[in-house]
């Protein structure tokens, strides 16, 4: 018995200490009706934002804040990048046709030359007299013929037609000696094969030419014939005359224009590419052959629709996005066909302008309602007071100067308009 009496006195000695310190709690002050610091405000407090709760998903029939965007129709370009090294239009190596001497040279670097132009002349008097020779024994073919011409004309002459004839073929012969020989001399003179550049050469006077040695380069570079590849996905892109756009180190911040003139009829087996050739007109002659060039190819697709990659959901049955009908959330499936950065252009049935979810999209459901920032549904209504609205000079109940903390609402109780109770320390 002792004991319990103990046990009971300490009980009340802790709770009485407990209501000193924190006084009544709110629950048994709105059992016993005894209004505690903490007990009628608690009550309006678990109250108030029941009646005052903003508008949320967690509310019957609350609309949700989205953020809308218009469906905009916008082209596609679809860019080919590739690497391509220049060319001349038209680029050969000069070479020598025959052995012989050097015996005159108009090889200066970097020269422009017409065709035909005398580049390199090797000795040739043996050629000369060769054609001396054909030609002296044609002269006597030609004469002889004439001689038995004019003898068969008297009648009486005893040149048959088989001699005459004879002569004719000797004189053939003797027209294909000249020929020759001609064509031996022509070698000897190397000349420029068509209007050009010439490049550097150290062949000088005296030098030994053998046949089919290198003489000199020659570029004709009015136009460029830019080489590259492309992967097999752009063979549907490939067509000639089809424009690309070049860009080279050298000129930073300048773009070529050009076109496509030739491709390759097959796809590489080991690369997987193909291989194209684009003209790009130069008649400043500011570029040359063998530089390197940046090549892009724009196929620019019709208007499509487009819309930011954040509009996009995903489920089980593919993608699809929301957009706003009569402040209804619909969900409309639709195709993706391009993507960039961002941005996607998508096929789907919707109409240009509609308006489209394109924050907030997770949390829709269908026939969900939806509001956006700057709708009417987001705007307040300015003819009723908003809470914590008060009159110019109006000074609450219980305002008190800052610092001053005396009859003002703990955190978590409702500020009711009338001085909170205070306990004093016993």
């Amino acid at each position: 018995m002792r004991k319990f009496v103990t046990l009971v006195v300490a009980a009340l000695i802790v709770a009485g200490s407990y209501f000193v310190a924190f006084g009544v709690p709110a629950s048994l002050g709105v059992i016993s009706g005894i209004e505690t610091e903490g007990g009628v405000q608690a009550t309006k407090t678990a109250a108030g934002p029941q009646a005052g709760r903003p508008a949320g998903r967690s509310g019957g029939g609350s609309a949700t804040t989205v953020v809308l965007t218009p469906l905009e129709l916008q082209p596609y370009e679809d860019i080919l990048r590739a690497i391509g090294s220049a060319k001349a239009l038209h680029s050969a190596d000069v070479v020598a046709n025959a052995s012989g001497a050097v015996t005159e040279i108009n090889l200066a670097a970097n020269r422009q030359v017409s065709a035909g132009d005398v580049l390199v002349q090797l000795e040739a008097r043996t050629e000369v007299f060769s054609l001396e020779i054909a030609q002296t024994e044609l002269d006597q073919t030609r004469d002889i013929i004439q001689r038995y011409e004019r003898l068969q004309a008297t009648r009486n002459s005893t040149v048959s037609d088989v001699t005459l004839s004879e002569a004719r073929v000797a004189e053939r012969l003797a027209e294909a000696k000249v020929g020759l020989a001609q064509t031996a001399l022509d070698d000897r003179t190397i000349r420029a094969p068509f209007s050009g550049k010439l490049g550097l050469s150290n062949l000088e006077i005296g030098d030994i030419l053998s046949a089919g040695s290198v003489v000199v380069t020659i570029d004709d570079s009015e136009a460029l014939l830019v080489e590259f590849e492309l992967p097999e996905r752009s063979i549907g892109l490939l067509a000639k005359d089809q424009i690309v756009l070049a860009s080279t180190p050298t000129f930073t911040g300048r773009v070529f224009e050009g076109e496509i003139v030739s491709f390759d009829s097959r796809i590489d087996s080991v690369t997987r590419s193909v291989t194209v050739k684009a003209r790009i007109e130069n008649p400043d002659a500011l570029l040359w052959p063998g530089m390197t060039f940046a090549v892009r190819i724009i196929n620019e697709s019709d208007p499509l629709a487009v819309l930011p990659s954040t509009a996009i959901t995903w489920s089980r049955s593919g993608s699809s996005v929301w957009i706003e009908n009569s402040g209804v959330a619909e969900q409309i499936p639709v195709t993706i066909l391009f993507r960039r950065d961002q941005q996607v252009w998508i096929k789907a049935d919707i109409a240009t302008g509609t308006m489209v979810v394109t924050e907030g999209a997770q949390k829709l459901r269908a026939g969900s309602r939806i509001t956006a920032p700057g709708s009417p549904a987001q705007r307040p209504d300015r003819t009723l007071p908003l809470a914590g609205d008060r009159p110019a000079g109006d000074r609450p109940v219980g305002d008190r100067p800052a610092g001053d903390r005396r009859n003002t609402p703990e955190v978590g109780q409702a500020d009711t308009g009338q001085p909170a109770v205070t306990k004093e320390p016993t």
